[in-house]
């Protein structure tokens, strides 16, 4: 019953120990299941968040992206429309510049003509002037006069005029001529003054369409590639979400049925403990009534004599010898058995029974094999109690080693991660001071060079509108200078040999040059609205790419910081698990230190001392059997 008891004293332990590394297996896997769902939980509630985003940035752009569109559909349809305006224009212009040259070109040599008084020219002169008559552009009442002056110098009249009445009539026809040479010379300036306008106008309005449609295309394809990013980027948060969901799924899966399975085993130990329990009761209570005084006590007090009878009949049956030869048997066996298992005990129990009487070596058997058996239970429950505890503070060991080993690492890599990103927060924020530097930069020289650019363009306009203003006071003082020389043409005074008009050679020289030096101003002014609007189109350029570039790196600033302060957050933790659990691996250490003397380093063998007190045990019961007489009866 010992035995049995012992027996099931170790299996309810190693149960117990078994049953233990179980539910510590439950518990460490059910903490980092839920650990990994919530962390999972806050990873799809943050790519829920960047989709949302993501998607809402993309119809942004797509409006945006759209309003370009519509921009370069408008502006090259106003392109296409200064286009053909400015043909339209351009024909219309060239018609009528040519109409007017024919005019000018033929009123000059009507002049000439006319000029000439020659008889022998009389033909041509009417010839030159009836080609006026044609001319579209001469007023009517120009052509009247033209046509009373050809009758009246008809060839065919033989009537000569007198001389003063001719005279007067070519002067007339001159005069008119000349102010009508006059008008469309004038005309024909004011209409290549006005081509020349028009053009730099439709340059301009070209210019600026073209900058525009320029400007909005590159905005087009710089937002199309952002909103090609962003739809990517959700993609690629989407596919993590999907992920993510499949791997708290299976998380949450796997947690429920490591939960219904845990309990179902804590239920099933709990029955099988109670029924262990009950069962080492039972025999805990069997074998209180066998050392009891009713069992026990008899035994002691009968057994004996009985054992003492029946092995002197079996000696007298036999006549094979004495009660000192039996004693003598059993000591010779027991010290036999004494050298062939180096015992100590069977020893000195084999010397005391040459000694002591009969009776009382009997006696000392038994309660040598009680003691003996009541060691080996002893010793079976210390050694239970240290497979226990020395099983419990090896996994101990073990957990905590490889916690602070995994946390050493984790905080290794959070340090790395910590300095990686502090670093490249001071990279970025350097490159963001130095965007804001060059905008700074860039926005005081373009203030500059635009402030320059208006002022020389307002220069140029002021003196193109001064040279024109010169042109007209030259114009109009040579032509009242033309018209007061004509009235002296009468009676002319002697010194002169023709009548004066001015300085026309000058005049036309001075009058080209101020041409030429308008048209310089106006080239200037069309240049420098050229390079306004280029240079203000490069600086647009530059800011917006600069802000773009700015932006994102200010974002991925915030994002590097929240990050840095997540790992600093984390780093601080798991120095203090490092900690706490760095104290909790030192004490096992020290109790793994304490169990050592009493379960590790016990000299023999559990298994050895085992077998060395059965053999004991054994060998102590077959003495007994000899003294009772029991070989005999055999």
């Amino acid at each position: 019953m010992q035995g049995m008891l012992a027996t099931g004293k170790k299996e309810k332990h190693e149960e117990q120990v078994q049953f233990a590394a179980y539910k510590q297996f439950c518990d460490d896997t059910s903490v980092e299941k839920k650990r990994l769902i919530k962390e999972a939980e806050l990873t799809l509630q943050k790519l829920e968040a960047d989709m949302a985003q993501y998607t809402a940035d993309a119809k942004q752009l797509t409006k945006e992206i759209a309003g370009h569109d519509d921009d370069i559909s408008a502006w090259t349809g106003d392109k296409k429309a200064a286009n053909t305006v400015r043909t339209l224009e351009k024909a219309d212009y060239a018609k009528l510049h040519k109409d007017l040259s024919e005019s000018v070109d033929a009123l000059q040599r009507a002049i000439q003509v006319v000029r000439a008084k020659a008889k022998d020219h009389a033909q041509a002169s009417l010839l030159q002037i009836s080609a006026l008559q044609d001319n579209k552009l001469i007023p009517q009442e120009a052509k009247t006069a033209l046509d009373i002056f050809l009758q009246g110098t008809d060839p065919l009249d033989v009537t000569a005029p007198e001389a003063y009445g001719y005279e007067f009539q070519s002067h007339g026809i001159i005069e008119m001529l000349e102010h009508l040479l006059d008008k469309f010379v004038a005309d024909r300036t004011g209409l290549e003054k006005k081509e020349l306008n028009t053009k730099h106008a439709y340059e301009m309005l070209i210019q600026d369409l073209e900058a525009q449609l320029a400007q909005a295309k590159a905005d087009r394809t710089l937002k199309a590639e952002i909103k090609a990013k962003k739809l990517q980027a959700r993609a690629d948060a989407q596919g993590d979400h999907d992920d993510t969901r499949g791997t708290k799924e299976a998380d949450e899966k796997y947690l429920a049925d490591l939960t219904a399975t845990c309990e179902q085993k804590a239920s099933d130990f709990e029955s099988r403990q109670e029924l262990r329990a009950e069962e080492l009761a039972t025999i805990n209570k069997a074998i209180e009534i066998m050392s009891s005084e009713a069992v026990s006590g008899n035994a002691d007090k009968y057994l004996p004599a009985m054992l003492q009878k029946a092995g002197q009949a079996l000696a007298q049956l036999r006549a094979a010898g004495t009660e000192t030869n039996t004693q003598r048997s059993a000591a010779e066996y027991l010290m036999g058995r004494a050298h062939a298992i180096k015992s100590r005990v069977l020893s000195a129990v084999a010397h005391k029974m040459t000694d002591d009487p009969f009776v009382k070596v009997k006696k000392m058997i038994k309660d040598l094999i009680v003691r003996l058996m009541e060691e080996a239970n002893e010793e079976a429950e210390h050694k239970g109690w240290c497979d226990t505890e020395l099983s419990t503070n090896e996994q101990t060991r073990k957990e905590k080693t490889e916690s602070v080993e995994t946390l050493h690492a984790e905080i290794d890599e959070l340090e790395t991660s910590i300095a990686t990103l502090t670093e490249d927060i001071s990279d970025l924020s350097k490159a963001v001071a130095d965007l804001n530097a060059e905008m700074t930069k860039m926005t005081k020289l373009r203030q500059t060079d635009k402030a320059k650019n208006l002022q020389t363009i307002k220069d140029a306009a002021e003196a193109q509108t001064a040279v024109a203003q010169a042109m007209i006071v030259l114009k109009e003082f040579y032509t009242k200078a033309g018209e007061a020389t004509a009235l002296v043409q009468q009676d002319p005074p002697t010194i002169f040999d023709s009548p004066y008009k001015g300085m026309q050679s000058e005049h036309g020289g001075v009058v080209g040059m101020l041409e030429v030096i308008a048209s310089d101003f106006a080239r200037l002014e069309a240049d420098t609205k050229a390079a306004e609007a280029s240079a203000q189109k490069e600086y647009d350029t530059f800011m917006t790419e600069s802000k773009v570039d700015k932006e994102a790196k200010e974002t991925e600033i915030e994002h590097k910081t929240v990050k840095k302060q997540d790992h600093t957050q984390s780093l601080s933790t798991k120095k203090d698990n490092l900690e706490m659990t760095q104290k909790e691996l030192d004490a096992a250490l020290a109790y793994f230190d304490k169990l050592k003397p009493s379960c590790v380093d016990a000299g023999v063998s559990y298994d050895g001392r085992v077998a060395r007190r059965q053999e004991e045990i054994e060998s102590l019961q077959e003495a007994l059997r000899i003294l009772n007489g029991e070989d005999l009866a055999a």
